[in-house]
């Protein structure tokens, strides 16, 4: 009888999306290398260092730091790499949806549009004009970020990229429908975490931001760690 192969040990991937840019929230990202961060984005991406760093303790060795090479995402990256002590890897696939036509207009404006409709309800069937399908860049973040697991096993590897792409990673490994994508919430400079080990992946931590200060904030678990009822 042949022996199994034995298993890859766990992969951790932390997903870290950007830190706030002047137009979060308020249009669609221009193309290009798109807006910086800003004051608060870089105050972001530091407490988001802060917190990874605290957690190393319960995690596989770091490995690796990979970033979409738009600018973003680049220097949250680049205060990343100073706290974690790791150079920062530019993997374009990890970059932001192809708006095409549509990117730089205001999210306001696009609402109004009849195809808005589709990109809440019907995501996997909506291709941006000119640009990328949600289907498109679902396959093209996933299979990256299989990939980069897949190439430090039994260690952890952070990924900065951007919302969109963070909520479809995370849809995969939790075995949920792309159209379902957009249900998952990750906030400028969250955390999440999945453990990639056979036979699934394991959803371990989703949208990590920095708690409200106050005597009565319990700080959030590390994804390493399990909050007691």
């Amino acid at each position: 009888m042949p022996t199994r192969p034995k298993p890859l040990p766990a992969t951790v991937v932390l997903l870290v999306r950007h830190g706030l840019t002047p137009t979060t929230g308020k249009e669609m990202p221009a193309s290009g290398a798109g807006p910086n961060l800003s004051e608060e984005g870089w105050k972001q991406a530091g407490q988001a260092a802060e917190h990874i760093s605290a957690w190393r303790a319960t995690l596989p060795a770091l490995a690796a730091l990979y970033s979409s090479p738009l600018s973003r995402t680049r220097e949250t990256a680049s205060v990343l790499s100073k706290a974690l002590g790791l150079a920062v890897n530019e993997e374009p696939r990890l970059m932001d949806t192809d708006a095409g036509e549509w990117a730089g207009v205001a999210l306001k404006e696009l609402a109004k549009k009849p195809e808005w409709a589709t990109v809440v309800g019907y995501p996997s069937g909506f291709r941006f004009p000119g640009g990328e399908s949600i289907q498109e860049m679902y396959a093209r973040v996933v299979g990256t970020v299989r990939s980069l697991a897949a190439r430090h096993p039994g260690q952890t590897v952070v990924v900065v990229s951007h919302a969109d792409p963070i909520k479809t990673v995370l849809a995969d490994a939790m075995g949920v429908h792309l159209d379902l994508f957009q249900r998952v919430n990750v906030s400028p400079a969250s955390v999440s975490a999945i453990s990639y080990s056979e036979p699934a992946p394991s959803v371990m931590l989703v949208n990590w931001t920095v708690p409200e200060s106050g005597p009565d904030k319990e700080p959030s678990p590390g994804p390493g760690t399990r909050r007691s009822n």
